[in-house]
């Protein structure tokens, strides 16, 4: 009688082990409670997803993120160039005041974007910030999206709700981009994971 303990049979089951997981990985990505399936359709087009990780504030978990592409890149500056639509999904782990969650938005854009291009992107920045203003905040396992459609704008959904206006100007998608892949990300860890790269 074989022994389960055997080197060969340890093998096979760690192979079949394996396979299953990577079987679970392809359907969909964990981080924490979150999960992010492997594709996303936005405006008929489908989307891979890039990369996701979570999104800390000391130790507190704020959000998971998810950035959906029409192909995988690692570049930030290739990212922004990309042709198609794009997407960016927000799973929030804890309540947070629109207040709050405006303000931190408003801080991520200030701290990626020059004088230039805030100028040239003042007024839709300043309608991003009204639609924050128009929801009493954000619950735990709410979904947000930010997408950018090429042809009409930023569009963000809560929930599967359109809210604010769409923002036509792609400078502004890229600009709202770069809170999380910029050069002073909101959360050093975060970008990477977005990147793909771990």
């Amino acid at each position: 009688m074989m022994s389960f303990a055997s080197p060969r049979l340890r093998h096979w089951f760690a192979a079949l082990a394996l396979s299953a997981a990577s079987g679970l990985a392809s359907a969909a990505v964990s981080v924490g409670d979150a999960k992010f399936e492997d594709t996303a359709k936005v405006a008929g087009k489908e989307l891979k997803l890039n990369g996701a990780g979570m999104r800390t504030r000391l130790i507190i978990k704020v959000y998971a993120a998810g950035l959906y592409l029409p192909e995988k890149k690692s570049n930030p500056a290739d990212i922004q160039k990309l042709e198609g639509p794009r997407r960016v999904t927000l799973i929030m782990q804890r309540d947070i005041s629109s207040e709050d969650f405006g303000a931190a938005f408003m801080k991520g854009l200030k701290e990626n974007t020059d004088r230039a291009e805030t100028t040239k992107i003042l007024s839709q920045t300043m309608a991003f910030g009204e639609m924050f203003q128009s929801i009493p905040g954000v619950k735990k396992g709410d979904v947000l999206h930010l997408d950018w459609i090429p042809g009409q704008g930023t569009i963000c959904e809560l929930n599967g709700k359109k809210i604010g206006e769409t923002l036509p100007d792609v400078a502004f998608y890229n600009a709202v981009l770069r809170i999380w892949i910029g050069e002073k990300p909101v959360d050093s860890s975060l970008k990477p994971a977005l990147l793909g790269e771990k």
